[in-house]
């Protein structure tokens, strides 16, 4: 199929993907503009995890600071080199990330980071609620762990659905980052605070 420049421009506007790439997409879907983005993001995604095990040994630490000056964050976010790391979109991607902590307020970057004593305090309470609702015992368990599941997507960063767009995860959001810039990216930490927290 041959693609048109003027589609080509549209989708490379929309996505941040190379024209080759975009023109790659649209011949695949047959012009459809939809499903050419799906397509850049799956092969984005892919191209994101053959980067995921490279080392992030630059970066930056971003601010934010809500309107009002009673809610303040500070990330610190890793790349592969110095020179994406000063750049402008980077700068604003990482302040996206951070502005998401200042909204979705997360207490652990992965369920990883969850202590196991808050787990544990977290499913004797999913227990005895589900106890409590006169669930058969033979189902307790499988509540449990869904409600912890459910706990853990709520409280850890990589999770949490972007407050931009709820249809992408923080983790995709940074997978996208990550087919963007053409580096690995990862969030090192994150400090969130408000006044009288």
């Amino acid at each position: 199929m041959d693609v048109d420049a003027k589609t080509v421009k549209i989708l490379r506007e929309r996505t941040g993907a190379g024209m080759m790439d975009c023109k790659k997409a649209l011949a695949e879907t047959g012009g459809d503009m939809e499903k050419a983005i799906v397509y850049l993001r799956e092969k984005g995604i892919a191209s994101a995890s053959k980067k995921s095990g490279r080392a992030t040994r630059e970066g930056r630490v971003v601010t934010y600071i809500h309107p009002g000056d009673k809610l303040g964050v500070l990330l610190e976010i890793n790349c592969e080199t110095d020179f994406v790391a000063r750049g402008e979109k980077f700068i604003e991607f990482a302040r996206d990330i951070a502005m998401h902590i200042a909204a979705a307020a997360p207490r652990y970057l992965t369920k990883d980071d969850i202590p196991a004593d808050v787990l544990e305090q977290e499913r004797s309470i999913y227990r005895t609620q589900a106890l409590n609702d006169g669930k058969p015992a033979n189902i307790v368990d499988k509540i449990v762990e869904g409600r912890v599941s459910k706990f853990a997507a709520e409280v850890c960063l990589l999770d949490q659905p972007f407050v931009k767009d709820d249809k992408v995860k923080i983790s995709d959001f940074i997978k996208n980052g990550i087919a963007t810039f053409g580096e690995n990216i990862g969030i090192a930490r994150f400090a969130r605070f408000k006044i009288g927290e």
